[in-house]
């Protein structure tokens, strides 16, 4: 296997799109994956299978993010995966934690985006990353790695006035940077990636218009759609003993968009 032999990694939002994808290539690295999902289980459980096929280790873990008890049920999900023992065993280690799961209302400016609908982006894009990351700091190993997944539209402003998604992304930009100075004592990097315009579930629709994927291209210095392995091998990257003495930035990973 890879270089991520004998590591530990949670991905939120692991069963899909981006998610998938680093899950899967933390896997080939070596790591026992746990995969999170938030409510397609059976798509969690074709990662994990396509994991194993490629000879890795990983299991799936059930939690909807943003909600209460999220972070209690996700953390009592991965204790079970990776076989604790309760009262008589030490909780288990994590090496890698990436937070990938988010929520985007796309196409909502500031004129009509609901209260509601950004409550739900803040709580499943800012406060969930907060809690798990404080759930899981006394059980992360010196020296670990914590990975945000991020936007490129915190430096590009969308055409369509989105701002909701935007702000949440923003805020763990410097959720990373005073976490990577915190943690810094211990070893723990921890950086962001700044995703551009990729293929997933979400952006499907719109890049099927041929009119929006030309424009999409367009703005991008490479000419083209990222796909989820061109972020995954950047996470892969930053997970890697090779970033140690990356911490506290944000590796923009967008295909050089609006450059």
């Amino acid at each position: 296997m890879g270089n991520l032999s004998g590591k530990t990694a949670l991905v939120t939002g692991g069963s899909r799109g981006i998610g998938r994808g680093i899950a899967e290539r933390l896997g080939r690295d070596g790591a026992l994956v746990a995969v999170h999902y938030g409510s397609n289980a059976a798509a969690a459980e074709e990662t994990v299978a396509s994991i194993v096929a490629k000879g890795g280790r990983a299991f799936a873990v059930g939690a909807e993010l943003g909600v209460d008890g999220d972070v209690e049920k996700l953390v009592a999900g991965l204790d079970a995966g990776l076989g604790a023992r309760e009262e008589t065993a030490e909780k288990p280690a994590l090496d890698i934690l990436v937070h990938n799961a988010g929520l985007n209302f796309m196409g909502r400016p500031i004129e009509v985006l609901t209260p509601e609908e950004f409550d739900r982006m803040v709580a499943v894009n800012v406060k969930a990353p907060f809690f798990l990351t404080q759930a899981l700091l006394p059980r992360m190993r010196e020296g670990g790695r914590i990975i945000n997944i991020s936007s490129v539209s915190t430096r590009v402003a969308s055409s369509g006035g989105s701002i909701g998604y935007p702000l949440t992304k923003g805020a763990l930009d410097v959720f990373s940077r005073t976490l990577a100075k915190h943690l810094g004592p211990r070893g723990i990097t921890v950086n962001a990636v700044g995703v551009g315009f990729t293929h997933t579930d979400m952006t499907a629709g719109a890049l099927a218009d041929p009119a929006h994927r030309e424009s999409t291209v367009s703005r991008t210095a490479l000419g083209r759609v990222g796909q989820a392995a061109d972020i995954a091998d950047a996470v892969a990257f930053l997970a890697s003993d090779d970033a140690r003495w990356i911490t506290g930035t944000k590796v923009d990973v967008s295909g050089g968009v609006g450059l």
